[in-house]
Order: C-alpha cells, then structure tokens, then sequence
C-alpha cells in the first residue's frame, strides 16, 4: 500500500489573535509545521502547540519563516544567504528547545511562505537554508517542494528529504506553485483539490494551469489550516485517501 505523510501549517496564532483551529486540523494530520514567532507565533502558542502535536501523536516540525508579522511571511524580500542561514538556526534551536522540554524529538524543518518560494528556485539561499538544518542537527528532515532547489540543497550535503505537493495550490510549467498574487493560485473546489492529490500520489504527475502535465514526487502533501475550511477539508482529504488505500502516516 502507498503511504503518504499529510502535514499542516500549524501555530500561527499569537498575543490575542487566533488563527486557524489547530487543536482540531491536528486529528486529521501526521505531521505539523508549527511557526517558530518571526512571521507569525509566539511563545505561548509555540509550547501550546507542540503540547497538542504530542497529545494527538503528530510529528513536529520547524515552520521558519522571514522577520515579516505584518505580511505573514508571505512578501519577499531582498535577503543574503547568510541572513537566511541566521534566521533558520534562530527558529529552529526555540522550536527544539520547547520540544526538548517537553521529553520529544523534533522530526523536520519546512521553511514557511516567500521564505519557502525563494529558496525552491535561488540555489544559493537553499543551499545556506540546508547548511542551517544541518548544522543545528542532522538528523532533521528537510521538506521542500518537489524537485526544487531546496530539496537538491538538502541532499547534497547529507539531509533527508521530503518532496512536499500541495493539495489546495496550482502549479506553473515549471513545477512551481502559482504566486497568491494571481487569481488562479488557489483550488477552491474541495473535490478538486483532492482528485489534485490523489493524481500526485498515485501517479506522480499534476497538471498545470495550462493542462500540461509535470512529474512529481510525492511524498508529503500540505493542507492549509488557516483556510476558512480547513477542518473540513482536512477530514474529507484523509477520509478520501484511505478510501483509496493510501495510508497516512508521518514521513520517517
């Protein structure tokens, strides 16, 4: 049977804002990409959170993202690799210290937003993203989207990976996702999205926004917990890949 790892963006919410509902998405997921207080979280919620993952037996994962609350991590910005390399190492040694305190083990790093994009196609920031998971412990896995820079980076200097597709995204000829500034990058028909994935991990291919088709590896598919529906969907998606035979489990 295939098995495929169903991961979130989880601990966004901070002071007295509430985003998302993550004690709930956290019933449907294998593994959470918790937000590590740069471009959304705090210390509260990150302990929160990393208590629910523990409670619900969901992997946990460093979810770095660039020095922007405002714009949610989502805007780019004109970084050197080395301020990159600064940022993951600051995010990732809090995220494992509270999961640390807590008797865990952190199992992975997902860089989050513009962070994530940029370095999917700029070889030099990948490469200092990768140096950063590497140093601060070898062991984590890196997950970066398919076939991209990062995922190349984090290989070649001895990480494991994980191939991450998204469920809720399109995609351009080039394998990248479609940016959120065009009305076309979000699939907001549920049915939709999920024949997206089941076309992903089945058969290792998705179709673009101009119907061509592109290979990829599937070996973990994001679902966003901060949508309107995310419970929701969270609970058709899994339901839907059982149905299928894929069983759902953290990327190990």
């Amino acid at each position: 049977m295939t098995k495929i790892d169903l991961n979130s963006d989880l601990g966004e919410s901070f002071g007295i804002y509430t985003i998302g509902c993550d004690e709930k998405v956290l019933k449907y997921v294998s593994s959470a990409n918790i937000a590590c207080g740069l471009h959304a979280g705090d210390p509260h919620v990150i302990r929160k959170t990393v208590c629910l993952a523990l409670e619900n037996n969901v992997a946990i994962g460093a979810h770095p993202g660039l020095m922007d609350l405002i714009g949610f991590g989502r805007r780019k910005m004109d970084i050197k690799p080395q301020e990159a390399y600064d940022l993951v190492v600051y995010q990732v040694g809090a995220l494992e210290a509270f999961v640390k305190a807590e008797g865990a083990k952190m199992q992975h790093v997902k860089p989050h937003g513009a962070l994530y994009n940029m370095a999917a196609k700029d070889k030099s920031l990948a490469e200092a993203i990768a140096k950063a998971v590497y140093r601060v412990n070898p062991d984590l896995i890196l997950y970066g989207l398919a076939g991209s820079e990062l995922t190349r980076a984090g290989e070649a200097i001895g990480l494991k990976v994980a191939n991450e597709v998204f469920a809720d995204r399109t995609y351009q000829s080039d394998g990248s996702l479609t940016p959120r500034t065009q009305a076309d990058a979000m699939i907001k028909d549920e049915d939709k999205a999920i024949e997206q994935v089941l076309t992903m991990v089945q058969k290792g291919i998705v179709y673009t926004t101009k119907g061509e088709i592109v290979e990829v590896k599937a070996d973990t598919v994001c679902i966003h917990g901060d949508s309107e529906k995310a419970l929701a969907f969270a609970n058709k998606i899994k339901s839907r890949l059982e149905k299928a035979n894929i069983i759902v489990g953290s990327f190990k």
